[in-house]
């Protein structure tokens, strides 16, 4: 059972290229499906834990930590063992900082996601910063909105001074472990004929184990994300290489071309070579998919 124990209400401003979203929850809770966003995730752990399931890894956010999550990175969350959380939840498209701010390199250093672990002097500013957006967004007084990505402007500064970060994210648990060395091993093996069952024996585990602490994990069940990891090879390969769209759909891991097509289409909303056409006309940004239906 969960429980709201706070106002959740989110605020958009600056024509939905901002949000924020202050939470506090009682009980197990888990997103229902991996997603993304067409906007970067800046998530701040106030109390609690949280299990996030991110480029391809397992990581366990603790109380004052702070997770930065690149555009369009499919993701999901989930309780660790400790159920009650409370967070601040902002998305944000990089355009609305200053130029120096909006360079995704200097943020995620080729990733997909990048960890704080802020500090207690970090952590009060950062959350007298984020306090004070709410505010602003409940009273909506005259230049509200300006003053919102200021106050943001200064959180992001304090996120690039800071020194105690962490890419990996911390976790003792055996069970987070075992998850990311499944989806490292799905990753570096995609293109053979992999089953549940012959990768729960390279793990000496049973595979109703393996199938049901991995859903529970990444949100994926087993054969899902084999098709998530190769369709995110195959758009890659659209764009940017001139491969023929049945050597890549073979690169990948599919046997027919037809079956290639109906997965890449129902992956992302597109097919391969509309994908391909785009990622073309669009070089220096991502081409907009639809990750919900991985």
């Amino acid at each position: 059972m969960t429980s709201l124990t706070s106002p959740n209400h989110k605020y958009h401003i600056e024509e939905g290229r901002y949000s924020i979203q202050h939470m506090k929850r009682k009980g197990i809770t888990a997103m229902p499906r991996p997603h993304s966003h067409d906007l970067t995730e800046l998530y701040y752990l106030m109390q609690g834990e949280r299990v996030y399931f991110v480029d391809d890894r397992v990581i366990t956010v603790h109380k004052g930590e702070l997770i930065l999550i690149s555009s369009r990175e499919l993701h999901s969350t989930a309780s660790s063992e400790v159920a009650e959380f409370e967070r601040i939840l902002i998305n944000y498209d990089p355009a609305l900082l200053p130029p120096s701010l909006q360079n995704e390199a200097i943020w995620f250093h080729g990733r997909g996601y990048r960890l704080f672990k802020l500090n207690l002097r970090e952590q009060d500013e950062a959350e007298s910063l984020m306090n004070r957006m709410l505010e602003e967004c409940r009273l909506q007084r005259s230049y509200y909105e300006t003053s919102i990505i200021t106050l943001f402007t200064e959180l992001m500064i304090l996120l690039q001074r800071s020194e105690n970060i962490s890419q990996a994210g911390g976790t003792k648990h055996p069970l987070h472990h075992l998850v990311t060395d499944v989806a490292t091993y799905i990753r570096d093996h995609y293109r053979e004929a992999l089953t549940l069952e012959a990768t729960a024996s390279n793990f000496y585990i049973s595979p109703s184990y393996l199938s049901r602490v991995f859903h529970r994990l990444t949100g994926f069940h087993f054969r899902e994300y084999i098709v998530h990891v190769r369709v995110r090879e195959a758009e890659r390969l659209l764009a940017g290489s001139t491969g023929k769209i049945q050597e890549i759909a073979s690169a990948v891991g599919f046997e027919h071309l037809s079956h290639f097509n109906k997965t890449f289409k129902k992956s992302t909303g597109l097919t391969p070579l509309q994908y391909r056409k785009e990622a073309r006309s669009h070089p220096s940004r991502k081409v907009k998919t639809d990750f919900h239906h991985p």
